[in-house]
């Protein structure tokens, strides 16, 4: 969750350091640092509170130059966010570190490194391990072999890059459940937590696997694996733009990225569905026997992504005729699952680096399923490169917090599989056919729907000043209810909630009142008429209703209802990809008339790489 970038090379590596923090600054904004060697065995160490503009203006005011250097934006695990728990930490004789992560035995480390004379300056667990390295340097008189030594004795998960005057043209990563990645140069080469960090200086990178140790040095890179071995791990090709995470002409990158959805979604299908045709392919070689073997679903995931993970279960059932479980994926690890013979295992991520969907992966490749299939938008992550089946999601890079392209783009590829599973399962080649047909005018229906923005701030303009919400859906609408209500607690900390709308009378009821905005999705399909007496109920109790209807839906506006038209003809299948697209315009109109930071919204972070 927190962003690394490192750097040695013949030229004055500040500059490179700062616009790396800049572009990782979304997976975390409590704190930041550098630390830097100019030649010398002199490091000069630089920290701040709050964002990588504080840490800029701090070097404005005290310039610092060198050849190497490794930097860090925190989101605050282990103590307070404050300079004396910001990264870089420090250990004695100029022994730097940064590390993104959790190292679960910290407090027996730190026991003993208090026993051996050190002392402590934070409350992290970062500080353990850079005293743990100093501690073994001593016994090593050699910095790889310190941090290889060190990394043996954590327990947790981890991305380290360290540095120390007393090897000052050498960077010693290190990962086992973080992401991290090398950026190769001419004569010079970077580390960062994430690509998007080093597109600016290279577009070749090499990705350390679980458990790997490298030493990175101006002209040469070497790494071992967790045996010790020395190993190539192979250089691949960045096809990402480096302005791919610049805002352009939007005010936030969340409204960018909004903006995004139809290419996204097009970009997603393209090459992989047309003309009525699904290319099983896409989801990997082995795919066509897999998907014909699958007689039961399992799907984990995290936050938005648990809610993709939601829409999806209504089709597979409903289409494909095949069971279908979803799990949260910190849930799935301690419930001790059933496994069905023949079951597919799903895990959707954005990042690919989620730790607990990771842990899920993992536990299932030890339960015997049938085969794993990872739904993600970076083709270089960890569950990528850990499951058998693949559907990259083609979002391109997500930089606000609160995810919108990279939900519709999963949307897609969950469309995509539910097709492919219901061809196995015998659906007649018409019906397969007017499936994907469907899938292939999503993004034109989303351009419609972005076009409802006037209307949607409007909305905005009544529920500002709101201290509550309650967001209502049925069928496969209302996992889009709760990702609606996600969105608007997430970037405007108004509390909200979503329901089944057929579960009002069974507690929520009695919260509604005139204060009280109740958001309700209306897509024109078998549960209308039910919704609709759902939405009698709270006008009966005096609630004001918002509804986003469907134009036939009969919906009409009124004393205390407040109607958005939607696009029309909108099928039961694409309706959840189309009426998310106002719920996020919500979420942000609302979060920008209340002043709050909208790309990065206070406690959060992009990718959650920590349990």
């Amino acid at each position: 969750m927190c962003g690394i970038v490192g750097a040695v090379a013949d030229r004055n590596i500040v500059p490179i350091l700062i616009e790396g923090l800049r572009r990782l600054e979304y997976r975390g904004y409590d704190s930041a640092g550098v630390a830097v060697l100019n030649g010398t065995k002199k490091m000069r160490r630089l920290r701040t509170v709050g964002k990588v503009a504080r840490l800029m203006e701090a070097l404005d005011a005290e310039p610092a130059s060198g050849y190497l250097g490794i930097a860090h934006t925190r989101w605050a695990t282990h103590g307070v966010p404050s300079e004396r728990n910001a990264h870089p930490h420090i250990s004695r004789d100029g022994l730097a570190i940064v590390h993104n992560g959790i190292i679960e035995n910290h407090e027996e480390l730190r026991a003993d490194l208090e026993a051996h004379g050190y002392e402590f300056s934070s409350e992290t667990d970062t500080e353990v391990i850079a005293h743990r390295i100093h501690y073994n340097l001593a016994r090593h008189d050699d910095l790889f072999a310190a941090v290889q030594t060190t990394v043996r004795e954590l327990h947790g998960a981890y991305a380290l890059a360290v540095v120390s005057e007393e090897d000052p043209d050498t960077i010693v990563l290190a990962r086992a459940g973080c992401p991290v990645v090398i950026g190769l140069g001419d004569n010079e080469n970077f580390v960062a937590s994430d690509v998007s960090a080093l597109l600016p200086v290279t577009r070749r990178f090499m990705f350390l696997d679980e458990g790997d140790v490298a030493a990175i040095h101006r002209r040469s890179v070497t790494v071992t694996d967790a045996a010790g071995n020395q190993v190539d791990r192979p250089v691949r090709e960045s096809e990402l733009e480096a302005d791919a995470v610049e805002r352009g002409d939007f005010p936030h990158y969340m409204l960018k990225e909004i903006h995004e959805q139809p290419r996204a979604v097009a970009q997603t299908l393209e090459e992989r569905a047309a003309g009525g045709k699904l290319l099983e392919a896409a989801f990997g070689p082995a795919a066509r026997e897999v998907l014909r073997r699958t007689r039961a679903v399992q799907i984990v995931a995290c936050g938005t992504s648990y809610h993709a993970a939601s829409v999806a279960r209504y089709f597979i059932e409903q289409i494909a005729g095949l069971p279908c479980w979803i799990d949260i994926a910190s849930e799935f690890r301690y419930r001790q699952p059933v496994v069905l013979d023949n079951t597919l295992f799903v895990s959707i991520s954005q990042s690919g680096e989620t730790a607990d969907t990771l842990a899920a992966l993992r536990l299932a490749k030890e339960k015997g399923y049938l085969s794993t299939l990872a739904i993600c938008n970076v083709p270089e992550s960890s569950l990528v490169r850990e499951s058998e089946l693949v559907m990259l999601t083609r979002a391109g890079p997500e930089i606000g917090v609160a995810s919108t392209k990279a939900f519709t783009t999963q949307l897609a590829a969950l469309g995509m599989l539910v097709v492919a599973l219901a061809k196995h399962q015998g659906i007649p080649r018409e019906r397969e056919h007017a499936l994907v047909n469907r899938l292939i005018e999503i993004p034109g229906l989303i351009e419609v729907a972005l076009t409802l923005d006037p209307d949607v701030l409007q909305l905005a303009e009544r529920i500002k000043d709101k201290h509550h919400a309650l967001f209502l859906g049925r069928g496969a609408l209302f996992p889009i209810a709760m990702e609606g209500a996600l969105k608007l607690k997430e970037i405007s900390y108004i509390h909200a909630e979503a329901y089944a709308a057929g579960e009002l009378k069974h507690g929520p009821l009695a919260l509604v009142d005139a204060d009280m905005p109740v958001i309700a999705v209306a897509p024109n399909n078998d549960l209308l008429e039910k919704l609709k007496s759902n939405l009698q109920e709270v006008r009966a109790r005096g609630g004001e209703l918002y509804v986003f209807a469907d134009p036939e839906s009969g919906i009409e506006p009124s004393d205390g209802v407040h109607v958005i038209t939607m696009p029309r003809h909108v099928s039961y299948f694409q309706a959840p990809a189309v009426y998310t697209v106002p719920l996020q315009l919500l979420a942000y109109h609302v979060a920008v008339l209340r002043g709050t930071d909208v790309d990065q919204p206070r406690n959060l972070a992009k990718s959650v790489t920590v349990e």
